[in-house]
């Protein structure tokens, strides 16, 4: 009976693990879904699952662990070729934006974060400038070797009658980027680091630093649903 128990506890364990795992599937672009437009045209039946969430979509097909996934899709452009154009040339741009907007909200979510970037203290000013103006076009220079592996398009028919604002055909497409994950994290540490040296007074030095401690990990985890 004992030993009963045991296997019983352990298919539970099982179980329980299996059902935890995220998962993240295709949708059928055939499946009435209350929209404003209808797919009429596709580069597949299926819209892919890494559309959807590109880090789960890697983990479900075993793809290499010294990598980080990312995925991005335009909106309606006049012709596919002009969406493609624009999702592989904007890639390294959204990444960086990606990147860009976590350190953000890190920043404001955090109650050394939040302090640092206070619009009443006059000695964030410069700090604030940079996060605001500077941050996104300098990441942009730190994400080397981003890739698209993947693109999925849709040829797409807007109705007035389904909510549109007008009747009228748009081309969306979609690309999977992929980025070595060590560049990604130090793209992510040295701008967290010229954040921090736009700082000159000591005290809000210290708390910016303990905002983005450890930002490159945090972001990391994050994109993999861990945070």
């Amino acid at each position: 009976m004992k030993s009963v128990h045991l296997v019983l506890a352990a298919l539970l364990v099982v179980a329980v693990g299996c059902s935890s795992k995220r998962k993240v599937k295709e949708v059928d672009n055939t499946e009435t879904i209350k929209r404003d437009f209808e797919v009429r045209d596709a580069s597949s039946n299926f819209r892919p699952a890494w559309i959807e969430d590109a880090e789960v979509w890697a983990e479900q097909e075993e793809k290499e662990k010294d990598s980080r996934w990312f995925a991005f899709e335009t909106e309606p452009k006049v012709n596919r070729e002009i969406a493609c154009n624009l999702a592989k040339a904007n890639a390294r741009a959204d990444v960086a934006a990606e990147i860009t907007t976590f350190i953000q909200k890190t920043l404001a979510a955090s109650t050394e974060g939040a302090a640092a970037i206070d619009p009443a203290n006059p000695k964030t000013q410069p700090m604030r400038d940079y996060v605001s103006n500077t941050l996104a076009e300098r990441v942009q220079s730190l994400v080397h070797g981003a890739a698209v592996t993947k693109t999925y398009w849709e040829k797409r028919q807007f109705m007035k009658e389904k909510g549109a604002k007008k009747d009228h055909i748009g081309f969306t497409c979609a690309v999977l980027v992929k980025m070595n994950k060590k560049i990604l994290k130090d793209a992510i540490l040295k701008a967290s680091e010229e954040v921090v040296g736009k700082v000159d007074d000591p005290e809000v030095k210290e708390n910016v630093k303990k905002a983005l401690d450890k930002i490159d990990e945090d972001f990391l985890k994050a994109r993999q649903g861990q945070v």
